[in-house]
């Protein structure tokens, strides 16, 4: 039943909404949220770690690339600064021999990450089966 208001002679209805139960239950609401915010813990990464092996390999080849993104190799195969295309044709001929050796790669760390995946992604195209990346 509509509210009814009695003024003068006639009686009229209300047309306003009673907004105090309203608000009301919009601070208990409010009150709620904020008290469950801080009991709630966001997600939690967790990251792994990276295990140090018991013996370095004998024979691996070390693919060194510095901030400017020239790369020399070293280890099995000692040179100055090559190319790409010149790195993997001399580590494709190596692996000729020892399909299952391990190449390290060792990039700068001013170096952009897409480019050391670059590289990543040649040696493997290139049959490297073990690829690691060298870290401090």
């Amino acid at each position: 039943m509509p509210a009814v208001a009695s003024r003068g002679r006639g009686r009229r209805t209300i047309n306003e909404i009673n907004m105090v139960p309203f608000i009301d239950v919009m601070l208990v609401l409010l009150i709620i949220f904020m008290v469950t915010a801080t009991v709630i813990t966001p997600g939690v990464i967790n990251i792994p770690s990276a295990g140090k092996s018991t013996r370095a390999p004998d024979k691996r080849v070390d693919v060194l690339v510095d901030g400017k993104g020239d790369i020399s190799l070293a280890g099995e195969l000692q040179t100055g600064s090559v190319t790409e295309t010149e790195a993997v044709d001399k580590i494709k001929q190596l692996l000729k021999d020892n399909p299952d050796m391990p190449v390290m790669l060792a990039a700068d760390s001013d170096l952009q990450y897409k480019q050391v995946m670059g590289i990543m992604r040649k040696l493997r195209e290139a049959g490297v089966l073990r690829v690691g990346l060298s870290v401090k």
